[in-house]
């Protein structure tokens, strides 16, 4: 979620709040009829026969479609830009100002990680993306191990993969998590000598 987006939560929230506080405060009043205090002009009984005339129009039907059809396109919108977005198209490269333009599309190093991680004897697949957590910048690698794999190779090799992938970022502020799922049932291959 954008930070214009949660901006504008925060607005119409406090706004919500505070149109409910004076209705309710006010209705209030009315049903103890103290509201004439405040509002001298407070109307001592309702009358509805406006509303009633108004939706007798016949501009009535077209005008509630159309709002409710906007009302229906807000509402997509907002879902739409609640969705948390947590991949990162792009890392600035290190030295780079902030106006500059070099930078790295970390999908290719991760996925180049991640297949090399999957070579290592043990390690059945692996797969990675890169990701924003809570406001960190999160590099994920999750590998599915065979049971009878040495996890003392395995995580030497993760580490050794973590660490080649964040020299080829180049970025200090990536933090590195993997994963390690196992298979249920082992995977038998030939191998070749």
């Amino acid at each position: 979620m954008s930070r214009s987006v949660l901006g504008l939560d925060r607005v119409l929230a406090v706004l919500a709040a505070l149109l409910l506080i004076v209705a309710g405060a006010a209705t209030a009043a009315w049903g103890a009829g103290e509201l004439d205090r405040v509002w001298a002009a407070s109307p001592q009984r309702l009358n509805l026969q406006t509303a009633s005339d108004v939706l007798a129009t016949a501009w009535w039907p077209w005008v509630a479609g159309l709002v409710g059809v906007v009302l229906a396109v807000l509402a997509v919108w907002w879902l739409l830009a609640h969705i948390p977005r947590r991949g990162v198209p792009s890392l600035p490269l290190p030295g780079t100002a902030r106006t500059g333009r070099l930078s790295i599309a970390p999908d290719a190093p991760v996925e180049v990680a991640a297949d090399v991680l999957a070579e290592t004897p043990g390690i059945r697949s692996a797969r990675g993306r890169v990701l924003r957590d809570r406001g960190r910048l999160v590099v994920a690698l999750d590998a599915t191990v065979e049971p009878d794999a040495d996890l003392l190779d395995v995580v030497a090799a993760t580490d050794t993969v973590s660490a080649q992938l964040a020299e080829v970022l180049g970025r200090d502020d990536a933090r590195a998590r993997v994963r390690l799922r196992v298979a249920r049932h082992a995977r038998h291959q030939t191998r070749v000598h």
